[in-house]
């Protein structure tokens, strides 16, 4: 296998070394050194993403992509290899969408890599199509019952539920929220799935779930145990007849608050600044809800069509 891959890269290949690594060179640079996933994910993983969940995942991601490869050495991460990890994700039973955040994290790795000069020329990632999943929200009614159980197992759960369905945060942007983030109205998160902060205006039920929480040290929700909250939402879940709903999950909350925001006529891309969005393509999955507003169309068109009255 290594033998193989040294011989088929670009550039000048040199035989495998006694410890059955291989080098060549491209376009000029220093001879390179054959390498493997895993190896650049522990040379560049801490510098490309910061430590918590999400570099986790990655983790779990790079590690799955290099075991279904059987985790062979390379000098050039090749089309071929590209497209025998999509192949082998996909026989694994991953979805297209899941097939595309894996494959972005490979991709952020290898790019880093060539930069770096570890590796030769890139193959080019394609994008999978993805199928629009249904986007699960509460109404205004199940949010009562809900919180309601919530917040008999813990009241600062309810209140966390509270925030996050009226700010829209993510879970992890409301645990990383602190104290001098907060300014009156107004919240800043800082520790967002883009990099990027945001800030946002508080309801004043929101107001009042963070004001409860006064005695909490560095945050309004620092400190709370993702597990934990998973039980009890899980069982609020079941004591509201709601157990075989398993699109009801926590980032529901998210949901709905763009739901309200469209159906409300907020537009849609004050829908996205609030979200924190990166794209507009990602708030548009919400777009439909604003379907209602299509009915002032109709005077327009039935006005066009009707007969030109002329003068006798």
């Amino acid at each position: 296998m290594r033998s193989a891959i040294c011989s088929g890269s670009l550039g000048k290949a040199k035989p495998p070394s006694d410890e059955g690594e291989c080098s060549a060179t491209f376009g000029g640079q220093d001879a390179m050194v054959s390498t493997d996933l895993l190896e650049l994910l522990d040379r560049y993983g801490a510098v490309l993403w910061e430590d918590g969940r999400h570099q986790s995942n990655v983790n779990a991601f790079i590690t799955d992509i290099h075991v279904k490869l059987k985790a062979p050495r390379f000098l050039q991460f090749s089309q071929r290899m590209l497209d025998e990890a999509v192949a082998r994700l996909k026989e694994a039973g991953n979805s297209n969408a899941t097939v595309n955040r894996k494959l972005s994290a490979l991709s952020k790795l290898l790019r880093k890599a060539y930069r770096m000069g570890d590796i030769g020329p890139l193959p080019e990632f394609t994008r999978q199509k993805e199928r629009q999943g249904r986007i699960r929200f509460l109404e205004q009614e199940e949010e009562e019952r809900l919180f309601s159980a919530i917040g008999a197992m813990s009241d600062i759960f309810r209140r966390l539920c509270i925030f996050l369905v009226d700010t829209g945060a993510r879970f992890g942007e409301a645990l990383g929220l602190r104290w001098n983030d907060i300014h009156g109205r107004m919240a800043t998160f800082w520790i967002t799935k883009s990099g990027r902060s945001r800030s946002v205006p508080l309801t004043a039920r929101a107001q009042k779930a963070i004001a409860a929480s006064g005695g909490r040290s560095l945050g309004p929700f620092y400190g709370i145990d993702r597990q934990q909250f998973r039980k009890a939402w899980l069982k609020a879940r079941q004591q509201i007849g709601l157990s075989h709903d398993t699109d009801l999950v926590p980032h529901v909350l998210r949901h709905t608050c763009a739901s309200r925001l469209v159906r409300g006529g907020i537009d849609i891309r004050r829908v996205q600044m609030w979200l924190g969005h990166q794209t507009l393509t990602m708030t548009m999955r919400y777009a439909h809800l604003a379907s209602g507003d299509l009915a002032i169309c109709i005077p327009v068109l039935e006005r066009a069509s009707e007969p030109e009255v002329r003068p006798s």
